[in-house]
């Protein structure tokens, strides 16, 4: 398998080389140069197989020529063998074919885990075998970040730098960055949001000339692993339901575009799905260009959804390519005009093909908080903010009542205890066992102006394992 840039000008890579790459050297994102796609008799062949055999099947055309079947397979049984049930992505109902497809069952609690659990081992094994060292700078609106340290904290290669917006996630999320302690484990507290630290890690993997000599490996979605591992879920979720000889629908809570961007994989790859709702909140660029062709930037809000608040999605470049018949050259340009003038639109055309698959819907707090309580009242199943946005927009924009609608439970609610508590249901559950502690931890973090220079300054001074670069 080869992967190409979405702009067109990098060098064609192998997997293991875009796993250590991130992004391009042209600013692009890795795809696939040619997709793999199975037959309806090959999917329905996978019906009741444990979810690191199903993995394995569907990421195996990705990995061929970098990793061999049985340390993928061993890797894959690892990866998946961490999570609290047994299912792994358990579907749980909440009404007349409607599904919440449960993927917070992982050791922080969020779908998140699915790809860095898997990210951090595929590391270890790459590294160990190339004798190398590296750098992850790894920028998250919540979840990311705990993820990622948590899947690549025993890496014996790696240091780890992941920033996070000063006093915008929720404080579990926070203690689950911080109370992770390790000397090559570093979290930085940035005095901007969300956006002013993808901007920081953008621009230090364009110019990498801080670190000496190492270098630079995403961990957000831009990071093609990332992606390759969140397709396997929808495959999943559809083959419980009745695929591949019956379509299913999701709705899929999301701010950088790489967790629907999987599932728009999946449908290509040959899974019949008929619909793919995107989820936002009220930093709705998503939103705004799914409805009328205007992705433009505008003020980011911080919101009781705090893992949305995204203006700009990283992972909207990879459908821009494929929208725009992979050229790689029309990408870039489109994207430079965007970088000069906060504004992108695409031909109607392109855009009419988009809205053939995608739906979707902006969800303010109020309307939030109200969905929570609403599903709480009706079944007495307790959704996080996120789950809730995706529900509200399943039952908003549903084409089909014939057809299952799964909705993308992003995140376990003890997470978010602010939008609980103002939906009206009371007290958010407690802490799993394996964090019942989690507010009496020693928390380890670095404050920083927002300012690029200061965060690479830090990196070059703390990276291996505490010593200078």
């Amino acid at each position: 398998m080869r992967y190409i840039s979405t702009r067109g000008l990098a060098p064609a890579l192998n997997f293991e080389d875009v796993l250590l790459a991130g992004l391009a050297s042209d600013g692009g994102l890795y795809v696939p140069e040619n997709l793999p796609r199975f037959t309806v008799e090959e999917i329905a062949s996978w019906a009741g197989l444990p979810y690191h055999e199903l993995a394995f099947r569907v990421m195996r055309p990705f990995v061929a020529g970098s990793i061999t079947d049985a340390d993928f397979k061993r890797i894959l049984e690892e990866t998946y063998g961490v999570f609290a049930h047994k299912a792994v992505a358990p579907l749980t109902q909440l009404g007349a074919n409607e599904w919440v497809l449960e993927l917070f069952q992982g050791p922080t609690l969020a779908f998140k885990d699915f790809a860095l659990q898997l990210l951090g081992r595929l590391l270890d094994h790459v590294l160990s075998k190339r004798g190398e060292r590296v750098v992850i700078m790894g920028a998250t609106s919540g979840d990311t970040g705990s993820a990622a340290i948590e899947g690549c904290k025993a890496c014996d290669n790696v240091d780890i730098f992941i920033m996070h917006p000063h006093n915008r996630v929720s404080e579990v999320q926070r203690r689950q960055m911080t109370t992770i302690l390790g000397d090559n484990i570093h979290n930085i507290a940035i005095e901007g949001n969300f956006d002013d630290c993808q901007e920081m890690v953008k621009a230090s993997f364009a110019d990498q000339g801080f670190l000496k000599g190492t270098r630079l490996v995403a961990v957000n979605s831009i990071n093609w692993a990332r992606i390759m591992a969140q397709i396997v879920y929808y495959f999943h979720a559809a083959l419980q339901l009745g695929a591949p000889h019956r379509s299913v629908a999701f709705s899929v809570p999301t701010g950088n575009f790489g967790d629907i961007f999987a599932g728009y994989l999946a449908r290509n790859m040959g899974l019949p799905i008929n619909q793919l709702i995107v989820a936002t909140n009220r930093n709705d660029i998503l939103h705004r260009f799914m409805s009328g062709n205007s992705y433009d930037k505008d003020t980011l809000h911080p919101s009781l959804s705090p893992s949305m608040d995204i203006m700009v999605s990283s992972n909207f470049e990879r459908l821009l390519f494929d929208l725009h018949g992979r050229n790689g050259a029309a990408v870039a340009a489109l994207l430079d005009s965007f970088k000069a003038t906060g504004k992108l639109s695409v031909e109607d055309d392109r855009w009419t093909e988009a809205r053939r698959l995608f739906d979707s819907l902006a969800v303010d707090d109020e309307a939030t908080c109200a969905t929570i309580a609403q599903v709480h009242g009706e079944t007495g199943y307790l959704l996080d903010p996120h789950t809730a946005i995706g529900v509200k927009a399943a039952r908003e924009c549903r084409r089909s009542l014939a057809l299952p609608m799964v909705i993308l439970g992003t995140a376990h609610p003890v997470k978010f205890p602010e939008a609980v508590e103002k939906a009206g249901v009371g007290k958010a559950p407690e802490l799993p066992a394996h964090l019942a502690d989690l507010f009496q931890r020693e928390e380890r973090c670095t404050v920083l102006a927002n300012d690029l220079k200061a965060v690479q300054d830090f990196v070059s001074q703390h990276g291996n394992r505490g010593k200078p670069l």
